[in-house]
């Protein structure tokens, strides 16, 4: 897909990894919808950069937990844009929570943010994008998919099944749409980590260095332009996952 010209939504690019995606998506020519929860004025941020560079963009705000602004969401970028080609689900929680301690109600929240709502996102952008003859749907997961985090249960679950779903859609709206994920390791620390916590992880990749969040992006770019990959995760983790 060449994105000049095309119309990119990704969620939770108000901040951080998502307002670096779609920064990566405006650079390649796309009109780009940004979608935000509580960062109102990174998303602000992001759209007035967007609109320098000659392209339409502007932000939604939705809390995804909710169905119905997930509905409006999209009615409102397809009013806005007049379609949707690419949808980055992006949006995500993470939650610490030894296991014994996770409440039901904890457990509904993460999967209701990491998993339920990519779901419904994808299923709203397919409509769309098949009016448009097809189009391209990129998940965020991360190496919690892979690895068992003893406090982090419900996150490992939501991730783990956000890769059963791109697999699942992947096969479900093939011809015309592509869906892949990208899994990335630390591109992008915790804005409170210390620099000995940034080295001991680097310590704990194989390539001995954490990576940035355009490493991210440039996996994101790469499911996006390509037209023969569907159902495929790249991990984007420095060799993480090969040091166990």
């Amino acid at each position: 897909m060449d994105l000049s010209g095309k119309v990119a939504l990704v969620t939770g690019a108000g901040r951080r990894l998502g307002r670096a995606i779609a920064a990566g998506l405006a650079r390649k020519g796309a009109h780009v919808a940004v979608h935000y929860h509580r960062t109102a004025d990174g998303a602000a941020e992001a759209v007035e950069e967007f609109r320098r560079w000659g392209l339409r963009s502007r932000a939604f705000a939705a809390d995804l937990r909710d169905p119905g602004q997930v509905d409006r969401l999209f009615e409102e970028v397809e009013a806005e844009f007049g379609g949707l080609d690419v949808l980055v689900n992006n949006a995500g929680v993470l939650r610490r929570r030894p296991v014994l301690e996770i409440t039901p109600d904890e457990w509904d929240d993460v999967f209701a943010v990491n998993l339920r709502a990519p779901f419904l996102c994808a299923q709203r952008a397919a409509r769309l994008m098949q009016k448009r003859g097809g189009g391209k749907i990129v998940n965020l997961a991360d190496l919690a998919a892979f690895q068992a985090w003893p406090s982090y249960a419900h996150h490992c679950a939501s991730k783990a099944g956000l890769l059963a779903l791109t697999r699942v859609l992947a096969r479900a709206l093939a011809p015309a749409i592509q869906v892949n994920a990208v899994a990335p390791g630390t591109v992008l620390p915790p804005e409170d980590w210390s620099e000995a916590e940034r080295a001991e992880l680097a310590r704990r990749t194989a390539l001995k260095r954490l990576g940035t969040p355009e490493d991210a992006v440039r996996a994101v770019l790469f499911l996006v332009e390509s037209d023969y990959v569907t159902g495929a995760t790249i991990v984007v983790d420095g060799g993480r996952l090969l040091m166990g």
